[in-house]
């Protein structure tokens, strides 16, 4: 009896040690891969894409080093993935207005539009829809003098959001820090542009429209309610086309990872759609807020 009790208790000795070294192996193996991780995933969830086998660690070291936290989100700037497809963007972009270029000075019959597909015709086609737009808004003469802004907007917009229809690429727009710059430079433009049509009689409409002493407190409430409308006007813009290109996004990759034939062509034509009418929502805005800041007083 004495002999079982002594082979029972080694046995448990046995067996918690046991437990306790692969505990302590487990904690270690968990350690040494949440070690090995790098620092973008640790502290930034994002999709996987091409980016991650090209972009050097040095590039990553020297964002790091050079850029500190984020102001949006205060993590490390180690993810510069939206910044390596904003650059394959623009060089895209300059490769296809080169093309167009050189398409237009070889026709002689340039005032006409294209009849087939080229870099010419696509930017033909971007322009015209912005114009058209933009007439409807604030009229030719001033769609014609921001036509180059919003149509700058639109073609950069339009490619990053098609770009994410391409396997192994990443749309620069699913990433905040790159809508909401876009927004920023929206918000600074119109105020600038505002001032430049009216000088300093351009801040008279954030106080409302009775500019009297004794309406004092009315102008003090008005001009809070203008300077909070104001402020979320690039943060509308710049959340509304992540949300939209992110979730678009996320969905056609689950369902191209799934693998099934055919599966996937009915949510890469919806993205097509979205990358479009996205784009157009945030070139009207844009125009609107424009047209509120240049028009003229009696309008």
């Amino acid at each position: 009896m004495k002999r079982l009790l002594l082979v029972l208790a080694s046995a448990a000795m046995l067996t918690a040690g046991g437990d306790s070294a692969l505990a302590e192996g487990t904690v270690q193996h968990e350690a040494a891969v949440e070690h090995a991780q790098p620092e973008e995933a640790k502290g930034e969830e994002h999709h996987w894409s091409l980016a991650d086998y090209l972009i050097p660690m040095t590039a990553v070291e020297f964002a790091k080093s050079r850029f500190g936290t984020s102001v949006l989100d205060h993590t490390p700037v180690t993810h510069v993935t939206h910044v390596a497809f904003a650059l394959v963007v623009a060089a895209i972009v300059l490769v296809l207005l080169m093309l167009a270029v050189a398409r237009m000075k070889a026709d002689k019959d340039g005032l006409l539009p294209q009849s087939r597909f080229n870099p010419l015709a696509v930017f033909q086609l971007i322009a015209d829809s912005m114009l058209g737009l933009m007439e409807g808004i604030m009229g030719r003469e001033l769609a014609l003098k921001f036509l180059p802004l919003i149509g700058s907007l639109a073609v950069f917009i339009l490619f990053s959001n098609l770009m994410g229809l391409i396997p192994g690429f990443l749309p620069p727009t699913d990433n905040l820090n790159t809508t909401f710059g876009l927004g920023v430079v929206v918000f600074v433009l119109t105020h600038y542009y505002g001032i430049k049509a009216h000088g300093i009689s351009y801040f008279k409409h954030f106080f409302g429209p009775i500019l009297k002493w004794y309406a004092l407190p009315l102008m003090l409430l008005m001009f809070i309610i203008e300077m909070i409308s104001h402020f979320a006007r690039p943060v509308s813009l710049s959340v509304r086309l992540l949300g939209n290109i992110f979730g678009d996004h996320a969905v056609l990759t689950a369902f191209v990872m799934m693998a099934i034939p055919l599966v996937p062509v009915p949510f890469i034509l919806l993205g097509l759609l979205v990358s479009v009418v996205q784009t157009m929502v945030f070139c009207i805005l844009s125009t609107v807020y424009i047209t509120l800041a240049v028009a003229e007083e009696d309008h």
